[in-house]
């Protein structure tokens, strides 16, 4: 409940903000402005994630780490959207859904079976996806499949507020300095 109505406050708070990049993006490349992609949540449950759209509209449909040169296909808005997490700011729409929390592993995509076996595999698979998580704060892009289950599995053993907000700082920190970005 409390993750819920965080994020209707800072769905409110930070509407000037979505307007001004929506526009940015429209102004670009035209619509949709947002993009929904089938992630995994809770017991392997699917749902729709909704970001900002950062790339082209002619970008193929595969992950960014399979693209010859994503950097061809990100926006000129999109480049900063991703520096600075902005991208990411529609999953406030997840949370006051109840689809994901503010702290959790990160939803893996629907087809990312190997990801999701090791998190089985962990008891990880029963914990709400998150915006940010103690496997984010560890090096994001930078490790392992096997490292991120590691440090999610990590997190559900001692997962209480106290970690919840530290990982909350430590997520500030690592965003502002794009620590463990690969994009």
């Amino acid at each position: 409940m409390l993750n819920r109505l965080t994020a209707l406050v800072l769905l409110v708070l930070l509407s000037p903000v979505f307007i001004v990049v929506a526009l940015l993006i429209y102004f670009e490349d035209g619509r949709p402005v947002l993009f929904k992609q089938k992630r995994v949540g809770v017991n392997y449950t699917f749902f729709n994630m909704y970001k900002f759209r950062s790339m082209k509209m002619n970008t193929p449909n595969v992950a960014t780490h399979l693209l010859n040169d994503p950097e061809q296909y990100l926006l000129r808005i999109g480049v900063l959207m991703r520096k600075l997490s902005i991208d990411e700011f529609p999953n406030l729409i997840n949370i006051i859904r109840g689809e994901m929390a503010f702290i959790g592993p990160r939803p893996a995509l629907y087809n990312q079976d190997d990801l999701m076996e090791l998190r089985v595999k962990q008891g990880v698979h029963i914990i709400k996806p998150g915006i940010t998580g103690w496997a984010q704060i560890n090096g994001r892009d930078e490790i392992s499949l096997e490292e991120k289950v590691a440090y999610e599995a990590e997190y559900l053993k001692r997962k209480c507020l106290r970690f919840d907000t530290k990982i909350c700082i430590l997520t500030f920190v690592k965003v502002l300095g794009r620590h463990g970005v690969k994009h």
